[in-house]
């Protein structure tokens, strides 16, 4: 089976981010240079206009600071740390936001633009009380992955409140993975009612919070950058083809099970027959886009991560894991078991 992009991954992030990880190792007393040395984080790399990191190295790179200092909960500091400069043109483009409900609209709509994950896009859904901003779930949480959530929640809080330079009011923090043994911490970091084993990662702002306006918002700024990453958006999109934007919105679907085309054309604004129609078109189809979206994924998560096959199964939709077993040697020629053995012989 042919990939519908031979660079597909699981997702990447702008090498930013890596700098609120620098100054939670500092603020414990270690020191950077060595850790960064062995994710070839040099000086140069970082200073890269585009440079991007992927998110299994990312995750790793985290979980080799947890150990370094010994803090479970580093997450919390890292997301304190966390900068809207990190976050280059969409975050730089944040700080002019005129209220805090624009600031979170700009950090949500803007996202490509700093990190791209297959397993879906952070969401502000408002309702006439306030709003939820959402993180995608990561599920399964394991070592490696509890503090990216941590991370993006604390520095969602820290970015909205050096928007508005003030405090703000977060109605709940809810959580999707079990209360840690860390829980406590999190009263050093937070002042908020919080929930584990929720059914999402997300914050809960009421109308007051996303009213507090931006002391330093300059408006003729604040549209010129808003232009630009409406450009650099456009310029992202306007590159992938029909199949790769079904494939890109298949992708977080998977793990509910069989995606619905139905679903898929909605997103993309066009009737389902029409859809249809154009893949027809392309010489493909619906579900071969699916199976050639689940085998991309499945390499990566094999060959990236260390999630066990019953897990990357879950991930991608299938029935049980022995289905995922026969499909993958189905497309691959291979099982699951001898591809990653041949990649750790590498």
């Amino acid at each position: 089976m042919q990939s519908i992009r031979s660079n597909i991954r699981l997702g990447d992030l702008s090498v930013g981010f890596v700098h609120s990880i620098a100054a939670a190792i500092a603020q414990h007393g270690h020191c950077v240079e060595d850790l960064f040395a062995r994710f070839e984080l040099t000086s140069e790399r970082l200073a890269e206009p585009h440079a991007r990191l992927s998110i299994p190295r990312y995750m790793r790179l985290g979980h080799a600071a947890t150990q370094l200092t010994g803090n479970p909960a580093l997450g919390l500091s890292i997301g304190q740390h966390s900068s809207l400069t990190h976050l280059g043109l969409a975050g730089v483009t944040t700080t002019q936001a005129p209220t805090v409900r624009a600031a979170a609209r700009c950090i949500s709509r803007f996202e490509p633009l700093y990190a791209q994950n297959y397993r879906g896009a952070s969401q502000l859904l408002e309702d006439p009380q306030g709003a939820w901003f959402s993180f995608y779930s990561i599920a399964p949480y394991n070592a490696y992955n509890y503090f990216v959530v941590e991370s993006v929640l604390l520095g969602w809080i820290s970015h909205l409140q050096h928007v508005c330079q003030q405090p703000i009011e977060i109605e709940l923090l809810q959580i999707e993975f079990p209360e840690p043994d860390y829980a406590a911490a999190y009263a050093e970091h937070l002042s908020c009612p919080i929930e584990f084993n929720a059914a999402h990662n997300r914050i809960r702002l009421s109308q007051t919070s996303l009213a507090l306006s931006n002391p330093q918002h300059c408006p003729s700024t604040w549209h010129a950058l808003l232009e630009l990453c409406e450009e650099q958006l456009a310029l992202k999109t306007r590159s992938y083809s029909l199949v790769e934007q079904v494939s890109q919105l298949i992708a977080p679907l998977l793990r509910n099970g069989e995606p619905n085309i139905e679903h898929v054309a909605h997103k993309l604004k066009m009737p389902t027959w029409t859809l249809r129609r154009k893949l027809a078109a392309q010489g493909t189809q619906f579900r071969h886009i699916v199976n050639q979206t689940r085998f991309d994924l499945a390499r990566s998560y094999i060959r990236d991560t260390e999630l066990t096959f019953g897990e990357i199964s879950w991930l991608l939709g299938f029935s049980s894991p022995e289905a995922f077993q026969r499909a993958f040697k189905r497309w691959a020629q291979h099982t699951p078991g001898e591809f990653r053995s041949a990649v750790l012989r590498r």
